[in-house]
């Protein structure tokens, strides 16, 4: 019997500065390391989101991912890169979780990244945050109480004032388990069933080994997150923006058709999905269409519901009133009419200049097309001595 259709699910996005330790902890959480592509064990470093996933039990008063006691919930992990170089792919993150656990160094405390992380959470509103303070096996007791004030200072007024912080050895393993009991207290976000399903595609990926027979060919995968409604085996779905194609130095997009052949949660496969933990969607598209995360930042639905790509969109905006990504904060500037600024919208990123201002609006032209869907959250970053800040966030007008 699949047990993940039982229990209730949720996203939790792993965020927080360069090395602080968020991969190691996921990997004591899930038994799985997110770094698999060559090019991040190589450097180290997370560059895509990563995925794991992983039930919890509780035995009694223990809980645990091992299989021991009743499953209680099912939890979806995206690593997000803490590199200061990859905050774009960060917010792609933030777009697509219900809940995060920001991790804190006891050896260093808050840094720059740290802090950007945090503003990136408080951009997409999301109020079910657990705060890791690690590596304390690393440290003093008395460092890891002055650092625990710390961390306590940093949230104070903010949507984490009340969000708990564990100190925790992921490479001991000291404390994991309570990370697993916090996590069974965070709420369920309300997501809405009955809506037009709305897909955000985060990874895509041609599964096949090479040299694989074609009537055993598998057909293009597609990784990420149901944000509302809910797809079933059979479905036919509409891919857009979809495929980015270059012709005499312009680029177009060409929205993709195809129908859904399998849906996979974790290791299990289901016949239907509704919002919660992050699934992949086995598609008829040819497996070449979907490789190399080509197809990452669409959105998938039912034929007919999503609106064009368009490069203007109006965005009601807020802005922070500091910049959190340098070793000094600054003041956040207004924003100016002709600026280049980055957005980031569901799970697509893009930039473009402000057209227009008129109170806390702008009207944008971008370089690259997004679906603007009514009501959507982004994050607003702007180019700091050639580096993406977050200044700000809103919701599509």
């Amino acid at each position: 019997m699949n047990k993940t259709k039982e229990i209730p699910e949720l996203n939790v996005g792993v965020v927080g500065h360069i090395d602080h330790g968020k991969t190691t902890l996921l990997s004591k959480l899930t038994g799985k390391f997110t770094d698999t592509h060559s090019e991040e064990l190589k450097r180290g470093i997370t560059i895509k989101l990563g995925y794991a996933e992983t039930t919890i039990y509780k035995d009694k008063d223990n809980y645990n991912n091992k299989g021991k006691g009743e499953p209680i919930r099912y939890i979806s992990f995206i690593d997000a890169p803490g590199h200061e170089m990859l905050m774009a792919t960060m917010l792609s993150g933030a777009a697509i979780i219900d809940a995060a656990i920001l991790v804190i160094s006891a050896q260093e405390g808050i840094k720059p990244q740290t802090r950007e992380h945090f503003m990136a959470l408080q951009a997409r509103k999301l109020k079910n945050i657990i705060i890791v303070q690690n590596k304390i096996d690393l440290v003093s007791k008395e460092k890891v109480l002055e650092n625990y004030k710390e961390i306590k200072n940093f949230v104070k007024g903010t949507i984490a004032e009340n969000a708990p912080v564990i100190p925790v050895s992921a490479q001991q393993e000291i404390n994991v388990d309570k990370i697993f009991e916090a996590l069974t207290k965070l709420e369920i976000p309300e997501k809405n069933k009955d809506a037009d399903p709305i897909f955000l595609i985060a990874r895509s990926f041609d599964i096949n080994r090479p040299g694989t027979e074609i009537k055993n060919l598998h057909g293009g995968v597609l990784g990420g997150i149901l944000k509302q409604g809910s797809l079933k085996v059979g479905d036919e779905i509409e891919i857009k923006p979809g495929l980015t194609m270059k012709k005499q130095n312009q680029i177009t997009y060409k929205a993709l058709n195809a129908k859904i052949l399998s849906l996979h949660k974790g290791n299990n496969s289901v016949e239907i999905v509704t919002p919660g933990a992050s699934i992949s969607i086995e598609t008829s598209l040819d497996p070449f269409l979907a490789k190399t995360d080509q197809l990452n930042s669409s959105l998938a639905a039912k034929k007919g519901t999503l609106p064009e790509p368009t490069n203007r969109v109006k965005v009601k905006y807020e802005l922070f009133k500091e910049l959190m990504g340098l070793q000094s904060n600054a003041k956040v500037e207004p924003i100016k009419t002709k600026e280049m600024l980055m957005i980031n919208v569901d799970s697509k990123i893009s930039i473009g200049s402000v057209e227009k201002i008129l109170n806390n609006e702008i009207e944008m032209l971008l370089n690259i097309p997004i679906i603007a869907l009514k009501n959507s959250n982004l994050g607003i970053a702007r180019n700091i001595n050639n580096h993406w800040r977050l200044i700000g966030y809103g919701e599509v007008v």
